[in-house]
């Protein structure tokens, strides 16, 4: 129980847990949580998806459609919430706390607002927006239902990221989770009473999707009105001064690239698979919210290195530093070799978990192999980027976040299908897993031997 338990620290006592406990011990207590989290709020999508696919084909792609416009709202909030994150945890590793308060204040403030314009666009052109986003004429009015109803509750939903990243970058990951976890399991809950029960089909999926992320919204607000959170959440903090955007952006650049890519992707995906039918549309969204789930779980695990990592470069701890990243690279590889050997032999009956449609599962069943193959490749691939994100060194971490899903992906999945046809889109993304690979291992190692140099000189 020790791993989800967190006694209530004042700063300076925060300061000393972050800077002198285990590495090991420590990254455990704050991965722990935020692993929960994150496979919690996953469910968020993969609960929709599996429980619209029961109306049919096409509103299992419209969901795939819509994403994208979910990681748009995601991408504001976990921008500005890691930005402002991996800045405040080094802020307070130099405790320099006023600081850390108005960087914070200032991000959930141009979290909220930003999110807010982006609703108002979304709603003015939502017919638009889904057919640009790869909806077929068959699946676009169900994408616009789901849509008109997701753009309301984007502030909440991307101000909810910017909060629950802040309370991490504290080592409070707990009190993160609960907010996160509470409004995904609501959603567990609301999605078939909604869909099936009032018969509102796919309004109803996204509706519960809004109330249940109100709900996260609410509770981790509460952990600041209630003091909680060592970090101050007041307007009177926001700052709207060039070094707080500079250090928010420099080092939320990599997760604005990543999350965006993530969009550019998807629309790829869908534009690219369209020509194969509806049904391969629907396999590759279905396989693309099976592997966010599973990198949910990396991502939470990288999350709880990424404090440790900002505290121990901010107190010029580099040698705690090195330590965090091999403990943590060394888990993940070992833990996603294991799951990705789970998933490749129960690829067909995961794919059954969502549609009974023949031909959607054959087609999902080969992507999800593909790329369980390359899982133990993508878990070095995230931690690395990580590592270079919460140390402020945002350039090589944006690298390496455009190259999986922009340099790379892109490009592959533009061209193969013309050559192989439909398995030119199934095996696009594992592709550039591996060249992405090789990319960061030219980036981490010199970093290393760097950390390295500057630890046997402290």
């Amino acid at each position: 129980m020790k791993l989800f338990k967190e006694t209530a620290l004042n700063a300076e006592q925060n300061y000393t847990r972050m800077t002198e406990q285990p590495v090991t011990s420590l990254i455990l207590q704050l991965a722990t949580p935020t692993i929960i989290s994150m496979l919690i709020t996953s469910l968020y999508s993969m609960t929709d998806t599996i429980f619209v696919s029961r109306l049919g084909t096409q509103s299992s792609a419209a969901v795939g459609v819509v994403f994208s416009i979910m990681s748009i709202i995601q991408s504001i909030g976990i921008t500005l919430g890691q930005g402002s994150a991996n800045t405040v945890s080094r802020l307070l590793g130099a405790k320099k706390r006023t600081e850390a308060n108005q960087v914070f204040s200032t991000a959930f403030f141009t979290s909220m607002g930003l999110a807010l314009v982006f609703t108002l666009f979304g709603l003015a052109w939502t017919n638009s927006l889904v057919r640009f986003l790869g909806a077929t004429p068959t699946i676009a009015p169900y994408a616009v239902s789901y849509a008109s109803v997701i753009l309301i509750g984007a502030p909440w939903m991307a101000v909810s990221y910017t909060m629950n990243n802040n309370l991490r970058s504290e080592g409070k990951a707990y009190l993160g989770m609960l907010g996160m976890a509470s409004g995904a399991l609501l959603n567990v809950i609301l999605d078939p009473i909604f869909i099936f029960g009032f018969g509102m089909g796919i309004k109803g999926a996204a509706l519960a999707t809004v109330l249940s992320q109100g709900v996260s919204f609410c509770i981790l607000f509460s952990h600041f009105l209630r003091k909680r959170s060592n970090l101050n959440l007041s307007v009177r903090q926001v700052r709207l001064k060039w070094w707080i955007y500079r250090d928010i952006l420099t080092v939320g650049a990599p997760s604005l690239f990543r999350t965006m890519l993530h969009t550019v992707s998807a629309i790829c995906l869908n534009v690219f698979s369209a020509p194969f039918g509806d049904q391969a549309i629907a396999a590759m969204s279905i396989t693309t919210r099976v592997m966010q789930f599973l990198n949910s779980a990396l991502i939470g695990f990288g999350q709880g290195l990424q404090p440790v990592a900002g505290f121990s470069w901010g107190a010029k701890r580099y040698d705690r530093l090195i330590e965090a990243f091999k403990f943590c690279v060394r888990t993940a590889v070992v833990a996603f070799t294991f799951i990705g050997a789970i998933c490749f032999a129960g690829a067909n009956y995961i794919m059954l978990l969502f549609l009974s449609d023949p031909a959607v599962i054959a087609i999902g069943t080969v992507a999800i192999r593909y790329q369980c193959i390359l899982m133990p490749l993508s878990a070095f691939n995230t931690l690395s980027g990580m590592v270079f994100q919460s140390t402020g060194h945002g350039s090589s971490s944006s690298i390496l976040a455009l190259a999986r899903q922009g340099f790379f992906f892109v490009p592959v999945i533009a061209l193969l299908p013309s050559f192989i046809g439909l398995s030119g889109v199934q095996i696009a993304q594992p592709i550039a897993d591996i060249l992405t690979f090789l990319l960061s291992l030219a980036y981490i190692l010199p970093f290393l031997k760097k950390l390295r140099t500057l630890a046997s000189v402290g």
